[in-house]
């Protein structure tokens, strides 16, 4: 019964938004295109279909505007216009109780919340679809931040997911355009997405690396994790204080460098993503405060973690020479590289493709970033992408929602920022040092240990190569003496047969002339 209500709810949703008549609209087949007919009679929406599938889903909850909130990323997948609607979902959810905050922390670490904090803040500071945060300050004296997940989060995504399914199985089976969008994929991917999401003590793990990751750097602060107070429904972290990055007035005020605000967060992304392959894939503007402390005075303050980004090196090499290709304009080893790595099909024509790459991306060179949509060249890409069947590797879509919101901050801190100019220097040195002495001496100081326990085993194993190689030479010689005398034999036995049918044929003639009648 609880399945049957919630799917009722979700179906009355998208009747009330119009939502059917959309879905309906991509149903080629005739008994669909009378149906949509009849209930679109006495019908009518001011609201175009991207604003009516955003209101639609911030009114069936959290887990749909999570939903939505993917569903942004997908520019290979989704129109534009429902693109732009999409990125306007925000997780405003009301807290819940202090009380069940209480219970859940007591219960992840068997002690009453007396015993485990000096002081405890009922009154939450945030609240998100997830989870939400509370300050505290532990019986040491440190100020933490304790983010306790939703209660009950995992039968409501169970529940949701299930429907999400059939829906996507129902898309897939009815509609052509639908199976292109590859409904059930999104759903699986959806589904991975949240429940790392609900895994708290990942989260944790997940902010530990990035904080050893970016140490050095000196530009941005990422929490310390209270190991001992880490449970998979609760964690304990340093309280970090800083002003908001929306607030650049109050930044201002307080003598923070805007402009080198701007160019620090282009360095911190390409950072996370080319020298470690792990970057922060969630850097809105609710995650990102700039600290005023007069020993980190403006640096960026990371927060939620929950969701990263990974790279391989294959990856991060092949995303290196693109954009270095882009920065130089040479489009033709961007159509290689794309053909090379097996993301469009080989017989793909090379100039084909880069003159529609260059069609693309040459309009927004030299200009400011205040000029440049990265939106609408990717939206532009993809495009293309879809007509020469590239196929989108779903490990880039994170990073390509992370440009994005890069995009967004840099517009919002310094419009006059020329992205292309402060990123190209960074992928040349990073380039530079994969391929040069460095990266030799890099490989090798990693490589060490291991050729250090190899080494003493070396003549042993020599030894055994060679006497291998000497074992498959003698081999390889007996097996050809021995074809060799296979073909000596068949030779001899054709000659003996040859001689001996010669001797019976003079024999037979002999006969037949000797009896024959003059």
């Amino acid at each position: 019964m609880r399945y049957l209500s919630r799917l009722l709810v979700i179906v009355w949703t998208l009747y009330r938004f119009g939502l059917d008549e959309l879905a309906l609209s991509t149903l080629k087949q005739r008994r669909f295109r009378f149906l949509r007919r009849l209930i679109s009679v006495g019908r009518a929406w001011d609201e175009p279909r991207g604003v009516r599938l955003r209101m639609a889903l911030e009114r069936l909850g959290p887990i749909f505007v999570k939903f939505g909130q993917l569903l942004s990323t997908r520019r290979d997948l989704v129109p534009a216009d429902m693109v732009a609607e999409l990125s306007r979902l925000q997780d405003n959810v009301p807290p819940f109780p202090a009380e069940q905050s209480r219970a859940l922390i007591e219960r992840a670490f068997g002690r009453r919340i007396e015993d485990i904090f000096a002081s405890f803040d009922a009154e939450p500071v945030a609240s998100a679809s997830i989870a939400q945060v509370h300050f505290a300050v532990l019986p040491d004296g440190r100020e933490v931040a304790v983010k306790v997940l939703r209660p009950g989060m995992l039968d409501v995504i169970e529940d949701d997911l299930a429907l999400m399914r059939t829906l996507a199985g129902w898309i897939e089976r009815f509609s052509a355009d639908g199976r292109r969008l590859k409904p059930r994929e999104v759903v699986a991917e959806f589904n991975t997405y949240l429940h790392d999401e609900l895994d708290l003590v990942r989260e944790a793990a997940n902010a530990a690396q990035l904080r050893r990751n970016m140490q050095d750097l000196q530009l941005v602060l990422v929490p310390e994790m209270i190991w001992e107070l880490c449970a998979s429904e609760v964690i304990v972290m340093e309280r970090m204080r800083g002003v908001p990055i929306s607030q650049l007035d109050r930044l201002r005020e307080a003598g923070v460098d805007i402009p080198k605000l701007a160019r620090d967060g282009v360095t911190i992304f390409f950072t996370q993503v080319f020298r470690d392959g792990f970057f922060h894939a969630d850097m809105h503007p609710g995650n990102i405060q700039v600290s005023l402390e007069p020993q980190t005075f403006g640096r960026y303050v990371a927060l939620d973690f929950g969701i990263i980004g990974t790279l391989t090196e294959v990856d991060k090499d092949y995303l290196a020479q693109n954009f270095i290709a882009f920065f130089r304009r040479d489009y033709k080893r961007v159509a290689e590289l794309h053909i090379e790595s097996g993301w469009v099909p080989p017989q793909t024509r090379v100039d084909e493709l880069e003159g529609a790459v260059r069609t693309v991306c040459e309009p927004h060179f030299d200009k400011p970033l205040k000029d440049i949509s990265l939106g609408q060249v990717l939206m532009r890409l993809f495009q293309i992408s879809r007509r020469f069947n590239v196929e989108i590797q779903p490990q880039l879509v994170l990073l390509q929602k992370t440009l994005l919101n890069i995009e967004g901050l840099g517009r919002q801190l310094d419009p006059e920022l020329d992205l292309w100019a402060t990123a190209k220097p960074f992928l040349e040195r990073w380039m530079d040092e994969q391929v040069g002495w460095r990266s030799f001496l890099h490989h090798l100081k990693k490589e060490a240990p291991r050729f250090a326990q190899m080494l003493p085993e070396f003549p042993r194993l020599m030894h055994e190569a060679l006497k291998q190689q000497g074992d498959s030479r003698r081999d390889e010689l007996t097996r050809q003496l021995l074809a060799e005398q296979r073909r000596t034999n068949h030779l001899l036995q054709g000659l003996v047969w040859g001689v001996a049918g010669f001797m019976v044929a003079l024999v037979v003639s002999q006969v037949v002339l000797r009896w024959m009648p003059i």
